[in-house]
């Protein structure tokens, strides 16, 4: 029973997920620090692309400033093979909610064929699995760097993972 119970909790946890090593999520969350940083001081959105270098190595593209609620990443060289996006979601404000991923982000992910990270301003990591096109929540508040200014609740009762239908009822609940 224990077995059939862990292989369940298993096939609920997102593919790439399941693969990936604590290591390359401690270094996504590493690489997040200074963005988060950029991201409230300016109130714009940061984003690239994350990838494996010829040598296997993980790598991530140079961040490049977006606007206020958008980030047009640039391809890293064709040596890099992408897997995933990656963005801030710029500073706390209180007529925006920021705290969970949009359906746009689901879907630039998509497109592409990769996956994609997201931060919040309340330091929330969420991973964007295409393959299933769900959201999930990697860690909670403060697990990246969080803004100053941020107030929990405003955006309500935040979940651990949304599909994209639940999303695009979240979003038309705004």
């Amino acid at each position: 029973m224990i077995r059939v119970l862990v292989f369940l909790s298993f096939l609920h946890t997102p593919l790439a997920l399941q693969a990936q090593p604590k290591s390359e999520v401690q270094a996504i969350i590493a690489h997040f620090e200074p963005l988060q940083r950029l991201s409230f001081e300016y109130d714009r959105e940061y984003c690239g692309y994350i990838g494996w270098d010829p040598d296997g190595n993980l790598t991530f593209s140079p961040p490049i400033l977006g606007g206020k609620d958008s980030c047009t990443p640039v391809l890293p060289p064709q040596n890099v093979t992408v897997f995933a996006s990656y963005h801030t979601h710029g500073a706390f404000g209180l007529d925006v909610p920021a705290e969970f991923p949009t359906i746009l982000d689901m879907e630039s992910d998509e497109e592409e064929g990769i996956d994609g990270y997201i931060a919040t301003p309340g330091g929330r990591l969420w991973y964007v699995d295409t393959l299933v096109m769900e959201v999930v929540q990697i860690c909670n508040t403060g697990c990246v760097l969080q803004d100053p200014n941020f107030r929990p609740g405003l955006d309500g009762e935040i979940q651990e993972r949304y599909t994209y239908g639940e999303l695009l009822e979240l979003e038309k609940g705004l």
